[in-house]
């Protein structure tokens, strides 16, 4: 097979495998077909106030200053005289929309929404504004707009900022804030002389939604613990009270209006969210007004054991915790509209203060709610399984649910009110699990599936490597069989069984993709079956303890590469051993200065990964330093160089104008974030200077010497120059410390082919990229290449994960962005930070390939070898996502498969990229083809 058939293979088996991740475990929970449910007796609110303030974090709400006194003051005096106050938790990701959708909607959204960039909704769903007679809305364009679009109709009124003013660097985010109560307080204004918006507004079923976004620009930008944050908490209690005075007074303080005060989620210390820390999962829920329960003092322990109640002082009045999703029936019963047909959430009872026989019918409303799903659910899953293969939810069978109904409606006309809200609590849970069974129903099916495929490409790639790279001796008829004809009708008849079977069974069209792949991956693997039985019977004359040991010590390898996921440490450790292998190997004794700087180099470089991920402080002078850092050691090589290999007055112009390029985008970021700190805001001349860099940071290579180390020092310097510019502290020294060992390895691999005895070797000055290669000279394959591969996939992880963890969004600081844009914009904002963890990745990928040409080896061999490696570890990670029981362990090991495909993609398309990188010139633009020997 060709090099460019096997990318394209390889890149849609791997497509495939990445995509079957979201079939599995991200697929949207809702259905649909239910009908609403209203709870039957006279609700306790005409209207409902909902105040979400964005980023607060339930710690900073609470918490006291040390004079004793609240820095809500008003909400304070809400929790201990007339409200109810307790915790609420949040779900991963801690993102704005999710936690919005679970707060209006009930329910914890899919990871689809990501892809629109948590704006616009994926999917049709029910929400609190749905139901409402009208919802006036105000705050940013990107939450508050969301809800006004699927079935939400025309009595939804939004009133939004432009999204320019949503500014991560202006003088102040608060008057984001201001702006809000401003509007509100116009609207109430307003009615008194528009009879039509006055007879609106008085009218029952009605709900106000402020969305304050002023704190989450606020933590971001200074950090939660900063002035800032903390002033903009009081501004937001100030406008609260001011608010509720204004609401009251409009409405003659008629005692038919709730108000609920909560957060969508928190954040850390260091103003990122996302993941799941509790200082992003834990936020502050005060409820007050019609329908509440007031203040309730206690004198006994509360349960809660966190400690909380003590450092906030509230030990003396009860708290009341709930889950985000609880929000939304809540909302529902105390306004009687209809709870969303999609809420997973169970009504906080003790919030309620009404009968005994309203919370009962409450809860009854919300149980037969969820059941409802629950209903849908199985219905859709056993009219697309074959009957005698469909397994029910035996918890929550026909004559079950039909047995807790009635029971339910016996206690509540019996008036056992305590008695019926437990059994529909207990109904809430059976039903939920059920969901939550039947969502997963097909779970096992298609992770078999995927395995299947997963195994079988493996091991075709593993034949193909051997029997067209490796050094053994083979029957020359073994190279011209035929496929076996009963094989072939074997797979056809497979396949038509399975298609009829998923056609039968009424299954989406991609699981057919999922089922039918590993059909052709086996029918590859089996129909070499000769050619294995021949190549295990040649294996006989290699040494059996040296390739027993290379099995044992790339199995370890792997299985710390799969452990450094989870544990960034592991990487020091293993570049920690890395630096022994010029003894270990006896290399040492014949490049005893190069094996020096490797041990070093490897040292030197495992001090990244025990850095902290999390809550590192900027410090824009590093980033200088490391500007400065990367101009001296780039003069140095070429000082030192200059005897060993001349340039043309063109490229020496190139180099030094690059270095200078880099200085001055030192000098740019220093300037920015000057300026930023001083509340100037981003200097448009900084702007466009990190856009230029970053659009000629692949172009400018091009236009220097391809001669190795000269091609290779450009494009360390391209990449350097933009990496400074979304660098905001000591990573910035990861790519020339990276860079550094990466020098060193070329030159140490280059002893290592004098070593294994490769004659025709060219010294490492004299090589060119854009020179033809020799088919001649390619080499088969050793076992020191297996080594080769895997410090490959070593240092790949190394990139990946040197400066943070890409699995976590906490990892990444949008103040990284700054010299690019301040406005938030998820995309372009992701792009960048993607891009930034790309160099190092690039920078990698360039020394594999020179190491391709220097140790005279075919592309495609040493390719191979990677796949496989970072396919075992894909398949670790998929097993690991299996094995977890938790949600929060299952989407750890999902975003490190995603990763691990993800990056073996990258491989795939970066090799093309890398080759064009390292070979072409603008100034003399050769229109070559790739040549993969």
């Amino acid at each position: 097979m060709k090099m460019i058939t096997f990318l394209v293979v390889g890149l849609t088996v791997h497509s495939v495998f990445f995509m079957s991740i979201f079939d599995i475990y991200f697929t949207s929970p809702l259905v649909h077909g239910m009908t609403p449910k209203t709870t039957p007796l006279n609700p306790p609110a005409s209207r409902l106030v909902l105040i979400v303030a964005d980023g607060l974090r339930a710690d900073s709400f609470y918490t006291l200053f040390p004079n004793g006194s609240s820095r809500a003051p008003y909400l304070r005096t809400v929790i201990e005289d007339r409200g109810t106050w307790g915790i609420s938790h949040t779900r991963v990701p801690t993102e704005s929309r999710p936690g919005h959708v679970a707060l209006i909607a009930g329910f914890y959204e899919d990871v689809s929404a990501v892809a629109k960039g948590w704006k616009v909704n994926p999917v049709e769903f029910d929400s609190v504004f749905n139901q409402s007679r009208y919802t006036w809305s105000w705050g940013s364009p990107d939450i508050v707009s969301m809800f006004a679009q699927g079935p939400s109709g025309d009595h939804m009124y939004t009133h939004t900022y432009p999204a320019s003013e949503q500014d991560l660097a202006p003088t102040d985010p608060s008057k984001l804030d201001s702006w809000v109560f401003t509007q509100v307080k116009s609207l109430f204004q307003s009615a008194k002389s528009n009879s039509t918006l006055m007879s609106s507004l008085l009218k029952d079923k009605n709900v106000f939604f402020l969305h304050l976004l002023g704190l989450d620009i606020n933590g971001h930008t200074h950090k939660p613990k900063s002035k800032e944050y903390l002033n903009n908490i009081g501004l937001v209690d100030a406008g609260v009270s001011e608010l509720v005075s204004v609401i009251e007074d409009f409405y003659s303080n008629d005692g038919k209006t709730t108000f609920l005060f909560t957060s969508d989620h928190g954040m850390t210390d260091w103003g990122s969210h996302g993941a799941g820390d509790t200082s992003e999962t834990l936020t502050p829920f005060v409820a007050w007004g019609a329908g509440i329960q007031g203040a309730h003092k206690v004198t006994e322990d509360q349960l809660y054991q966190d400690g909380y109640l003590q450092d906030w002082k509230l030990e003396h009045l009860r708290r009341v915790d709930l889950n985000q999703a609880d929000v939304a029936p809540l909302m529902a019963c105390l306004i009687g509209v209809p709870i969303p047909v999609n809420s997973v959430g169970v009504l906080p009872v003790l919030y309620l203060n009404n009968s005994d026989h309203f919370k009962a019918e409450c809860m009854y409303t919300n149980a037969i709610q969820i059941l409802e799903q629950f209903k849908v659910k199985m219905k859709q899953k056993k009219e697309t399984t074959l009957s005698c293969l469909f397994t029910p939810y035996k918890r929550l069978t026909e004559q079950k649910q039909a047995e807790f109904i009635q029971k339910a409606r016996i206690l509540i006309q019996q008036e056992k009110y305590g008695n019926a809200i437990s059994l529909c609590q207990a109904l809430i849970s059976d039903a939920l699990e059920g969901l939550r069974y039947y969502h997963t129903y097909d779970r096992f099916f298609l992770g078999c599936s995927v395995v299947l495929g997963f195994v079988g490409w493996t091991s075709y790639v593993f034949l193909v490597i051997l029997k067209t790279h490796a050094s053994l001796n083979m029957h020359p008829d073994i190279l011209k069989q035929k496929p076996d004809s009963k094989l072939m009708w074997l797979c056809v008849c497979v396949t038509v069984a399975i298609s009829i079977f998923l056609l039968i069974q009424r299954s989406p069209f991609t699981y057919y993709i999922y089922c039918l792949l590993p059909v052709p991956m086996w029918y590859s693997v089996l129909k070499e079956s000769n050619t294995l039985r021949d190549l295990i019977h040649s294996a006989s004359s290699l040494t059996l303890w040296k390739c027993v040991g290379y099995f044992v010590v790339v199995a370890v390898g792997i299985e710390l590469l799969v452990v450094s996921f989870f544990h960034r440490a592991m990487l020091a450790v293993g570049l920690a051993l890395l630096s022994l292998w010029p003894m270990l190997s006896g290399l040492f004794g014949k490049a005893k200065w190069r094996s020096v700087n490797w041990f070093l180099g490897c040292l030197c470089l495992a001090a990244f990964p025990l850095m902290p991920v999390l809550g590192r402080e900027h410090n824009i002078n590093l980033v200088v330093c490391a500007g400065g850092l990367t101009v001296f050691l780039s003069a140095c090589f070429l000082w030192s160089s200059r005897n060993r290999t001349s340039l043309h007055l063109g490229d020496k112009r190139l180099f030094v104008t690059q270095m200078l390029h880099v200085a001055l985008c030192s000098y740019v970021l220093y300037l920015t974030h000057s300026s930023l700190q001083q509340k100037r805001g981003l200097p448009l001349l900084s702007q466009i200077a990190s856009w230029l860099t970053l659009a000629s940071s692949l172009v400018v290579p091009l236009m220097s010497s391809t001669r190795l180390f000269h091609r290779l020092l450009s494009v360390f310097l391209s990449l350097t120059a933009t990496y400074l510019l979304l660098s905001t502290g000591a990573e910035a020294l990861f790519p020339p410390v990276l860079s550094l060992l990466m020098f060193v390895w070329i030159n140490i691999e280059q002893e290592a082919v004098i070593a294994e005895g490769v004659s025709g070797r060219q010294e490492l000055s004299t090589i060119d990229f854009s020179a033809n290669i020799d088919i001649s000279k390619i080499r088969q394959l050793k076992l020191d290449d297996i080594r080769r591969s895997y410090f490959f996939v070593f240092f790949i992880i190394t990139a990946f994960f040197g400066t943070g963890n890409i699995a976590s969004l906490n990892s990444f600081d949008p103040v990284s962005v700054y010299c690019f844009l301040t406005v938030y914009n998820p995309f372009i904002m992701g792009g960048l930070l993607m891009w930034k963890v790309i160099i190092p990745f690039i920078i990698v990928m360039c020394t594999f390939e020179t190491i391709q040409v220097a140790t005279q080896l075919s592309s495609r061999s040493l390719f191979l070898i990677v796949l496989v490696i970072s396919d075992v570890m894909a398949l670790h990670f998929f097993f690991l996502v299996q094995d977890y029981g938790s949600w929060l362990d299952i989407g750890t090991s999902i975003s490190h498969y995603v990763i691990v495909m993800l990056m073996t993609i990258f491989l795939m398309v970066l090799s093309v990229l890398t080759h064009i990188l390292t070979s072409q010139r603008l100034v003399l633009w050769r229109r070559r083809k790739m040549h993969f020997p």
